[in-house]
Formats: C-alpha cells, sequence, structure tokens
C-alpha cells in the first residue's frame, strides 16, 4: 500500500527557522506605539459609527419581490419622514433592501417605525414585505453601549487572571499589554474604515480577545518550556529560540481562519460584513502583537528560571549568534 501524497505546497514553509526577532523589537515597540496613539485619538475623534443597536432607531429589510426595489425612491421616502441618519443599501437580492433610520429626538420607536412602513407602502406600491423589523429605543441601546463595553473590560480582566495563575506576573501584564494592543488598534481599524459599531462588532472584538489569547498562549509555553530547558541561555536568545519554533504553526493557523473569513466577508451579505473584516484584522495583528508586545515585555521585565534570575535586557541589544 503507497503511503498517502503529502499536500505539496505545505514544504514551501521551512521545517526550522532561525529569525532574530528581538533585534526588531524596539523599532516594532515604536510603531506598535504610534499606531496605538493614533487609534485612541481616533476613537475620540471623529469617533465610533455606532450603530442602531447603540445610538437608537429602527432597522428592517424590505422585499418587493419579484421585481427590484428602487433604492432611490426607498430612499428618498425615508428622508421626507425627517429621520436623521438613514441608510439605505441592497441586501443580499435586487429585490431586497436593508434599511436603518433614528428615531426622532422625543419620538416613539414603535410608532416611528409604523410611520415609515406606512410611507414606504404607498411609495414603492404593491407587492411589498418588511422582513424582522426591529425598534431600539436611546435608552435601550445606551444600556446596550455599556454592557458591550463591560463585557470587553471583564473579557480583559478574565484573561489577564488566567495568565497569572498560569505562568507568572510578567507573563500576565505581557499578555494583558498584548490584548489591549489588539483592542485599541482594532478600534482603530473601525474609526479608520467607518465601520459601524455594532453588537456584531462587539462579539468579534470578544472573539479577537479569544484569539489573541490563545496565541500567546502557545508562545508563552514554548518559552516556559525552553526556560528550563536552557538555563544559561541569555533570555533574549531564548525568547528568538521560542518563536523561531512555533511561527510555522502559528502562520498557518492564522492564514486558514483568514481563509474562511474572506469567505465569509465575500459570500455573507452586509450583515455580516463587518464581523468577518474586524476578525480577519484581530487574527492579523494578534499574531504579531504575541511576538512583538507579550515577549519584549517579557524581556523588560526578566523572568526567573529556577534558582537564577534572568536579568532585563535593553530592546536594542542585538541577539548573539
Amino acid at each position: 500500500m503507497s503511503a498517502p501524497m503529502a499536500w505539496p505546497l505545505i514544504k514551501l514553509l521551512p521545517q526550522k527557522t532561525n529569525l532574530t526577532f528581538v533585534k526588531f523589537a524596539r523599532l516594532m515597540a515604536l510603531i506598535s506605539a504610534t499606531l496605538v496613539v493614533a487609534s485612541l485619538i481616533g476613537v475620540f475623534k471623529p469617533g465610533l459609527n455606532l450603530g442602531i443597536d447603540f445610538k437608537g432607531g429602527s432597522v428592517m429589510e424590505v422585499s418587493t419581490a419579484p421585481r427590484a426595489v428602487d433604492l432611490t425612491k426607498v430612499r428618498s421616502t425615508l428622508e421626507a419622514q425627517g429621520l436623521g441618519d438613514v441608510q439605505v443599501q441592497s441586501f443580499g437580492s435586487p429585490d431586497r433592501a436593508l434599511v436603518r433610520f433614528q428615531t426622532p429626538a422625543g419620538g416613539d420607536p414603535g410608532v416611528t417605525l409604523t410611520n415609515v412602513k406606512t410611507a414606504l407602502k404607498q411609495s414603492l406600491g404593491d407587492p411589498v414585505q418588511f422582513i424582522n423589523p426591529s425598534a431600539v429605543g436611546p435608552k435601550v441601546s445606551g444600556e446596550l453601549f455599556r454592557s458591550g463595553v463591560l463585557a470587553l473590560v471583564l473579557a480583559v480582566g478574565l484573561m489577564f487572571l488566567y495568565i497569572w495563575f498560569r505562568f507568572e506576573p510578567q507573563f500576565g501584564l505581557g499578555a494583558v499589554a498584548g490584548l489591549l494592543h489588539d483592542l485599541i488598534l482594532t478600534f482603530g481599524f473601525i474609526v479608520l474604515f467607518k465601520i459601524e459599531f455594532s453588537l456584531n462588532t462587539v462579539a468579534a472584538l470578544l472573539t479577537v480577545i479569544g484569539y489573541s489569547m490563545n496565541d500567546t498562549v502557545v508562545v508563552f509555553d514554548r518559552l516556559r518550556e525552553n526556560l528550563r530547558k536552557y538555563k544559561k541561555m541569555p533570555l533574549k536568545d531564548v525568547i528568538d529560540l521560542s518563536i523561531n519554533e512555533i511561527v510555522s504553526r502559528t502562520i498557518i493557523t492564522g492564514v486558514t481562519a483568514i481563509m474562511a473569513l474572506t469567505g465569509l466577508a465575500i459570500f455573507g451579505g452586509d450583515a455580516l460584513f463587518g464581523f468577518s473584516v474586524v476578525m480577519i484584522f484581530g487574527i492579523a495583528v494578534g499574531t504579531y502583537s504575541s511576538i512583538y508586545v507579550g515577549a519584549p515585555i517579557i524581556l523588560l521585565w526578566g523572568v526567573k528560571r529556577g534558582e537564577e534570575e534572568a536579568t532585563p535586557i535593553k530592546l536594542g541589544a542585538a541577539s548573539r549568534p
């Protein structure tokens, strides 16, 4: 019986690498710090593009099957109602549109939604259907926003406790620094491309936190093993060795996830597009932070190895050959 054929493309990845990651840690830290500051500024000005979930309003699908929906007529009808922020876009097929609109100040979301349905029926004529209509009041949207932010804060805190108990305090600090780095840069990405910040986006951010932590744990596990194995080796060299040993696995895992999410972004429709692209960016930046955020903090702080303690090393120092 012949042996199964190996996937030819896997041979393109080297089985063993000898890259000097620590050598560029100082430059990468400067780039990361600049991007983090820019992202924080962007969150406050111009700010997040809050969706209906967080600023109040209504959302529904409008179907005029079997004929194509007239997006221009839908938009003009909604704008004539004085609804403030109005969004109309094709949804899945030519006979469907997704509409979002704000509730006027002091207005009742349910009454506004009923008035919009009546106006659209008169404007578009029969047949017209309204699918999955939902209204969110300002009070509820504010509570949802606070709950979403609280969920992100709790997720980061719990991840810190997990790493602290599993490893050592400096590992926990490195992991949390990496998580905050990933979250802030992902927020910057959302602001830069004006992606709607909704409950779907919060779900994507929570998933990014989980993926980033998983990647960090893989790096830290290998680093801890090598710290016990090579007690006389300088800390910077142990970090380089550990990252080189897992870099192929990390790349394969990341690329696989990004391929699946790319398909979701292309074929999942507008409802899942924002979720997918946020996840793709988060996975890419999470892989980067595991190498150039979490590990360098351990390098700065130092870590105990048995009865000896590795002294902190300046990031600008070059690796030993």
